[in-house]
């Protein structure tokens, strides 16, 4: 069920920056971006639960992007920057409230997905 909308992917040089945006129509407990190469499954770029100060990175991110939120606007965003040619991937929002105190990493806990957005980076 599609109920977020995703914008802000492109494409970009090496070493360029991007700001992706997730539009939901509320937020959730847990809001998160993965990303997705064409025949590799979904993993997890980032994960921010509401009210929570300590966000959840995957670990090829390594300091060079930044997950925020605003809840009274039901925005979620990613700030990419140090782009490199292995991020080139399909980029999707996704939420959900989830079960646990602590927010899940697999895409497959996760009900509620926007239709992604296209981020390429070229050498």
């Amino acid at each position: 069920q599609d109920t977020l909308m995703e914008s802000g992917g492109g494409s970009v040089q090496v070493g360029g920056s991007l700001k992706l945006t997730c539009k939901a129509a509320a937020n959730k407990r847990c809001m998160a971006w993965f990303r997705q190469v064409s025949g590799n499954a979904r993993e997890a770029v980032a994960i921010l639960k509401r009210r929570d100060n300590g966000p959840y990175y995957g670990p090829f991110v390594q300091g060079r992007f930044i997950i925020s939120r605003d809840d009274t606007e039901n925005t979620m965003w990613l700030q990419m920057k140090s782009l490199r040619p292995e991020d080139s991937a399909m980029y999707y929002c996704a939420q959900d409230d989830g079960t646990k105190e602590w927010c899940e990493i697999s895409a497959a806990l996760y009900r509620e997905w926007g239709q992604g957005t296209q981020v390429t980076v070229s050498s």
